[in-house]
């Protein structure tokens, strides 16, 4: 049996360690008495355990343990410490605080709760005293707490390091994720001036589905049916929409419908995209260094995996000069890739891209740049956070080329808003604009059938 506890210490020592503790509580009794009676002794007595946890326990033989045979022997220790100090918990309080000291231990500590809450969809940290949630799209204040600033910017530490980022005062910004894939921003002083700031987007441990889409009414079920003919018929496709609007669940759910039997190369900055397929490679960019060297960003990605033979490249966002080596990847035999952008509108998503073409550094006119944009993209879907909080595909449209200077585009399909009930839900419908789009063709040459009736002028979806 591993011995999870370390050697007891020599009565020298533990005589040094309660003179130290004894010594600690006078100064806090000697303190701002204002100040230490509004401390939430929960908080308090937790992180007292976890640090006497730290100097008792073996930490290298809790790695050959299972978390049962963990919360056995911690709930033990626990117990024997609550009795030295003479805290009468019952066995309710008693069972929560050796949880909580767990998630000290082996988790994110007071954000365990919330990363297991599936209600949650973000998890919003403004200091070490002030903790949002968002759930079903509306952000509301929780009762979670971190002891203080020291105890957050350890949890910080713990989930950059766990990706091999860092963050101190020299690299006061990261960029991380967690395992299940959740994203994860952390910024700390001197550029937050309030303490530590933490947000972290959860991703589903379970992927979002269209077929989920459909049943939240993010999508009809008669729109989902044109997506998945899209996918199918490998056109190239761009999703664009601002921030928290659902671009990556709906490029995850849209992927689902690739062929099992093609190679799928992701590119992304922090690894968050599900995809269910067998044959997926999945490359991940790298931050420079300490000494500002190593540094790999997508667009040295994006050249790298043309090499790799991929059937299709998803790049899980563009933001820079990439979008030039992804449009020429689109535009090279690798039909049916897909990438996101930040944009508020179609047309607006085409001239972020030409803008993004400029930042590659290579000299190209603007016309040659649109018409690159044009002969690639063969969809923009356009998603929407509605003023309710749901989000939402609000239209599909079709580029068909050029008329001089400026790339046509024909909608397909748009989300007309109503109204406001009562109750403040966004009220609406899907329509059809009426316009036959002509990947239509590619969809019938793949041997995908979509009814004619869903593109009349006069057909409505619920939604």
């Amino acid at each position: 049996m591993w011995q999870i506890r370390k050697p007891a210490p020599t009565p020298a020592e533990d005589a040094a360690e309660r003179e130290r503790e004894r010594e600690e509580h006078r100064l806090v009794t000697l303190g701002d008495a204002g100040a230490f009676s509004k401390r939430d002794k929960h908080t308090d007595l937790k992180v007292e355990l976890h640090q006497r946890l730290l100097e008792l326990i073996n930490l290298q033989a809790l790695e050959q343990m299972s978390r049962e045979q963990i919360e056995a022997e911690v709930g033990d220790i626990v117990a024997e410490e609550l009795a030295k100090q003479n805290h009468a918990l019952n066995h309710a309080e008693r069972k929560q605080l050796v949880g909580d000291v767990l998630h000290e231990l082996l988790g994110l500590g007071p954000l365990e709760p919330l990363l297991k809450d599936p209600t949650i969809t973000d998890i919003l940290v403004n200091g070490y005293d002030r903790v949002f949630v968002e759930r079903y799209g509306v952000l509301e204040m929780s009762a979670v707490r971190f002891k203080d600033e020291k105890h957050l910017l350890r949890i910080i530490q713990k989930i950059v390091s766990a990706v091999g980022r860092r963050i101190d005062e020299s690299s006061p910004m990261v960029d991380a994720r967690l395992a299940d894939g959740s994203r994860v921003n952390a910024v700390v002083p001197p550029l937050s001036i309030d303490g530590s700031l933490l947000s972290i987007r959860k991703f589903a441990r379970i992927p979002i589905s269209l077929e989920r889409l459909i049943e939240i009414g993010s999508v009809p079920i008669q729109v989902a049916e044109v997506l998945k003919a899209i996918v199918g018929s490998r056109r190239n496709v761009l999703i664009s929409g601002g921030t928290g609007s659902g671009k990556t669940t709906l490029l995850n759910a849209m992927s689902a419908f690739i062929d099992g039997r093609e190679r799928i190369v992701t590119i992304e900055d922090s690894a968050e995209l599900q995809l269910q397929q067998d044959h997926v490679v999945r490359l991940e960019t790298r931050p420079p260094n300490i000494e500002g060297k190593g540094e790999v960003p997508q667009r040295d990605l994006v050249k790298n995996a043309l090499r790799m033979r991929p059937d299709r490249i998803i790049v899980g966002e563009v933001r820079a000069g990439e979008a030039f080596d992804m449009l020429q990847a689109m535009n090279t035999g690798h039909d049916g890739s897909m990438t996101t952008i930040h944009a508020n509108t179609t047309r607006d998503a085409l001239s972020r891209v030409e803008q993004m073409i400029g930042m590659s550094g290579i000299e190209i006119p603007a016309r040659s740049a649109r018409a690159q944009i044009a002969s690639a993209i063969n969809v923009v879907v356009q998603v929407a956070r509605l003023a309710d909080g749901r989000r939402k595909l609000i239209s599909i449209s079709e580029l068909t080329g050029m008329e001089g200077d400026v790339i046509t585009m024909q909608e397909i399909f748009r989300y007309r808003q109503t109204g406001v009930s009562q109750d403040g839900v966004v009220q609406g419908r899907f329509e059809a604009t009426g316009i036959r789009p002509r990947f239509l063709d590619q969809v019938m040459a793949h041997g995908i059938t979509l009814s004619a009736d869903l593109f009349r002028p006069d057909a409505k979806f619920d939604g």
